[in-house]
């Protein structure tokens, strides 16, 4: 099943270049390869079901239709919407941090 395209806002690329070198700097490059892994396989599920992320932080920021889905095996969260003909990743950050004020931003 085809799915949209996901589209990585400025601001994500740059929370995923953030992470893929705090993972290489930290656990190397395998760990570093194995996170950009899983950020593939998280995009390609919100293509095929974008329906399936969580709408909680929709709720607490006032966003409709501001999604998340976690990453496999890392404390991350894809911040996304779905558009008519894309998936709109806004941010893609550690599920540690003070996510509501980040994404007030």
């Amino acid at each position: 099943m085809a799915g949209k395209p996901v589209v990585a806002r400025t601001t994500a690329g740059v929370d995923i270049d953030a992470a893929f070198e705090q993972y290489l700097i930290t656990a190397g490059p395998e760990v570093a390869s194995r996170f950009m892994d899983a950020l593939e396989v998280a995009f390609s599920h919100i293509s095929r079901h974008p329906g399936t992320g969580s709408p909680r932080y929709a709720h607490l920021l006032q966003l409709p239709g501001l999604r998340s889905w976690p990453l496999t095996r890392f404390p991350y969260l894809v911040f996304y919407m779905e558009t008519p003909h894309e998936i709109d990743v806004l941010h893609v950050l550690h599920g540690s941090m003070d996510l509501p004020e980040w994404l007030d931003h």
